[in-house]
């Protein structure tokens, strides 16, 4: 069986919220629409963006059921479905799976910060018990556990694993990776503090798995396209340094703080943060619709009379 590829913006995207704090599903088809629009390749809905630590165990199962009938065009629709267990994370995924889910990303569950060797046959005995492809996700930042890319380019063998998400901070990993030319897709967090988007676009990666893609899809559409020819390099540079100042903004605070922060100000539909999680302060947000408006970006998607944007140039 031929795996699935993906190509290019995989966006990792926020929960919408309502103001009494319940998911705002009509929030959820806006930003689905709006993502497939502007060019982003997959979604992950319920990632750490998605504030999926925060979200009931009802909730992650009605989110997957209600977006998945959803789907905007050719867009593919990713799910986290990583539970508190192997066990957990497998009725996880036979949920997403049953309920429509093109796929779904797993991280190694949080808090208990297993060995490495432990966390590998976790992934690969959630890819055997289920006939759904599957994103791993190397995520040492939010789960301590950091797979050497021994462990990872066996699990790439699989055949129900598409793709790997990068967010070591071991940065020659990703040419290990990239050498072996592994039968799945490899991308890397957007974060400019890790340093992965450079190496990993220049060395044969496929995209970005990201979270600026949230106030830009358009632009990090751009900045994910694979090197093809020589003149996608130029045209990544001039992208990449362009949107840096957006890309350090994003991850000025644990995510999805700053990104949701930003939305909400801009009016895309967001709400507040789950708690314990609160909006930025004044001037701090006041720094990203700076950028916002610096970039363009409140012309090119149409903010200029969103509520916030007068904010910055008080």
């Amino acid at each position: 069986m031929t795996k699935m590829r993906i190509e290019g913006s995989f966006v990792a995207l926020i929960t919408p919220f309502n103001a009494d704090g319940s998911v705002d599903f009509g929030g959820f088809r806006t930003l689905l629409n709006w993502q497939a629009a502007q060019g982003t390749s997959a979604v992950l809905i319920m990632g750490s963006t998605g504030e999926v630590s925060m979200l009931t165990p009802e909730e992650r199962r009605e989110i997957v059921e209600k977006t998945a009938a959803m789907k905007p065009g050719n867009m593919k629709m990713f799910y986290g479905c990583t539970g508190t267990s192997t066990a957990a994370t497998i009725a996880y995924l036979k949920h997403a799976k049953a309920a429509g889910a093109d796929g779904a990303i797993l991280a190694a569950p949080a808090y208990i910060c297993a060995p490495e060797d432990d966390i590998e046959a976790f992934f690969a005995e959630c890819a055997d018990a289920v006939e759904l492809p599957i994103g791993i996700y190397n995520n040492p930042p939010r789960v301590k556990s950091d797979l050497h890319w021994d462990h990872l380019l066996r699990l790439m063998k699989h055949p129900n694993i598409v793709v790997l998400k990068e967010s070591t901070t071991r940065v020659g990993q990703v040419a290990q990776v990239c050498a072996a030319l592994p039968d799945a897709t490899i991308m890397c967090c957007d974060s400019p503090n890790l340093g992965l988007v450079v190496p990993t676009m220049s060395l044969g990666g496929h995209g970005t798995a990201n979270m600026t893609g949230n106030i830009d899809p358009a632009g990090l559409a751009l900045l994910s396209t694979p090197w093809k020819d020589p003149a996608q390099s130029v045209v990544f540079r001039d992208t990449y340094l362009r949107l840096l100042p957006l890309l350090h903004f994003t991850y000025s605070a644990i995510n999805p703080v700053a990104v949701k922060s930003l939305m909400k100000a801009v009016g895309l539909p967001a709400g507040d943060l789950r708690r314990p999680l609160t909006g930025l302060k004044p001037d701090h947000l006041a720094k990203g619709l700076a950028i916002v408006r610096a970039l363009g970006l409140d012309s090119q998607y149409g903010w200029k009379s969103a509520p916030g944007l007068p904010m910055a140039a008080e």
